[in-house]
């Protein structure tokens, strides 16, 4: 059983990790709603693992994460997103982060990356694995594309949906969102319908 510290802006989100956690075996041993209280309480808490928001007031998830590094604060931090960038994805590998999960992925991850984390690990949500690895090991490039990720513009180029998408790959919508995301930034686009023009710019015919 791990000692859980859980930093989010949302209350039901909060409470949804927390009976999560508790059913997983683990114990919830402090809250916080914001960087900056994430900062005040956390360091002062005896938990073993932070789950961390990235996007909350008062800093964001990178800007606690650095500031308990730079307190020599080591404990492991599993950062939970919606979405992230691969700024966002650099700055947290090059801080030491435990894990990564997107809050669209399937709930029953969340006691992997803890389990991971407590073991010593690292863990990164299946649908930014690539992203990870082009990011950290590949000179941080912004425009290195996974097959996944081609294989995804293509189908974008096609006119299909979101639904359509995750049909043709057999994940979930919330995945494709994800991958999207993740492209959109890669390659500096706003939308599907900008992906779709620059596709064979971005990926050949």
């Amino acid at each position: 059983m791990s000692r859980i510290f859980i930093a989010d802006d949302h209350p039901m989100i909060q409470a949804a990790i927390e009976g999560l956690l508790r059913g997983g075996g683990h114990q919830v041993v402090g809250r916080a709603s914001s960087g900056a209280e994430t900062l005040d309480v956390f360091p002062q808490s005896d938990a073993d693992i932070l789950v961390l928001d990235v996007q909350m007031p008062g800093g964001s998830g990178i800007d606690v994460l650095s500031g308990l590094r730079a307190r020599a604060d080591r404990r492991p931090v599993v950062l939970l997103t919606a979405s992230i960038a691969d700024e966002t994805i650099r700055n947290a590998v090059a801080l030491g982060v435990s894990g990564i999960l997107l809050k669209t992925s399937d709930p029953s991850l969340l006691i992997d990356a803890i389990g991971a984390a407590t073991a010593g690990g690292t863990w990164i949500d299946p649908a930014i694995k690539d992203r990870v690895s082009a990011v950290s090991g590949k000179g941080g490039t912004r425009r290195a594309l996974s097959e996944r990720e081609r294989t995804l513009i293509r189908l974008v180029r096609e006119g299909l949906k979101n639904r359509e998408i995750a049909e043709r790959l057999n994940t979930t919508e919330g995945t494709v969102k994800a991958y999207l995301h993740g492209i959109f930034d890669k390659v500096g686009v706003e939308s599907r319908t900008e992906l779709a023009m620059k596709a064979a710019e971005i990926i050949g015919p």
